[in-house]
């Protein structure tokens, strides 16, 4: 029997479910995308577990198959609290076994401390309140359990210096947040590696990077931007990325040195400095 290549997210089973009742139907995804009043790309998303359909489009879907609401009441349990973008990436990551983060000028979501969080979310939001950010720093907070859960990953984390000295949140904060990276990786939590400026040009300096390796499915790769996000399993661009990754690391600090200058920002930080 041959094997998924991805993992099997809620997403997936949704879509999969969604191909067998519109094959059932004798239904092509164009005829149904008619109905639907999308593009059959968009329905061809869907079956993928790419992408979910908005609530309007689940009762359109469930109109034209006959399904009596099925769809739509499913996808009330798949909704996520994350941007649309990202939505895929968060469950992907909870099944991860291995993952290797690349950060080229913020803290990687898994390992950012409440208060680095909030800075950040206050920082691109121009009207907020605290129970918003409060909200949001929770969802956030919701990804750490990766951190302890039962499957506890490995996490490589490889860190542009920027992201080390760029002061969010003010100079307590990200002393604090420092210094939790740095403890996660003195305790073999996280291998840590830096990129120091002196560097120069390096092979992921366009863009940040998080690769997934799973137990019995191909890997898979994310790559973010503003408002935007890709999740790559296409294997020729998760093998590029790959060796990106290891161009990059191979530039890096040691994993002591990495953590000598971690440690010394984090002071820096703390007494003002930098």
């Amino acid at each position: 029997m041959e094997m998924d290549r991805r993992p099997r997210t809620p997403r997936e089973k949704y879509g999969e479910e969604l191909r067998i009742r519109r094959t059932a139907a004798d239904m092509t995804q164009e005829a149904l995308s008619e109905r639907v009043v999308c593009s059959p790309t968009l329905i061809s998303h869907f079956e993928a577990g790419r992408r979910l359909p908005k609530p309007d489009d689940a009762a359109r879907i469930d109109r034209a198959l006959g399904t009596d609401g099925f769809f739509a009441r499913w996808l009330e349990d798949l909704e996520s609290k994350f941007a649309d973008h990202f939505a895929a990436m968060a469950e992907l990551e909870q099944q991860a076994t291995v993952i290797q983060q690349f950060a080229l000028s913020l803290v990687p979501g898994v390992l950012q401390t409440d208060d680095y969080a909030r800075a950040l979310f206050g920082a691109y939001r121009p009207n907020y309140t605290a129970e918003e950010l409060d909200e949001a720093v929770v969802i956030r907070t919701k990804r750490r359990r990766i951190l302890d859960g039962p499957a506890q990953p490995v996490i490589w984390t490889l860190l542009d210096e920027a992201v080390i000295r760029r002061r969010v949140g003010g100079s307590q904060v990200m002393a604090e947040q420092l210094r939790r990276i740095g403890d996660m990786a003195e305790a073999g939590r996280i291998r840590l590696h830096v990129l120091p400026y002196d560097v120069g040009a390096h092979a992921l300096l366009e863009s940040l990077l998080t690769l997934m390796s799973f137990p019995d499915s191909a890997p898979v790769g994310y790559v973010e931007g503003f408002l935007t996000g890709n999740l790559m399993d296409d294997p020729a661009l998760v093998a590029a990325s790959q060796t990106a990754y290891a161009l990059a690391l191979s530039d890096a600090l040691s994993q002591q040195k990495s953590l000598a200058l971690v440690s010394a920002a984090a002071e820096e930080h703390a007494h003002g400095q930098q």
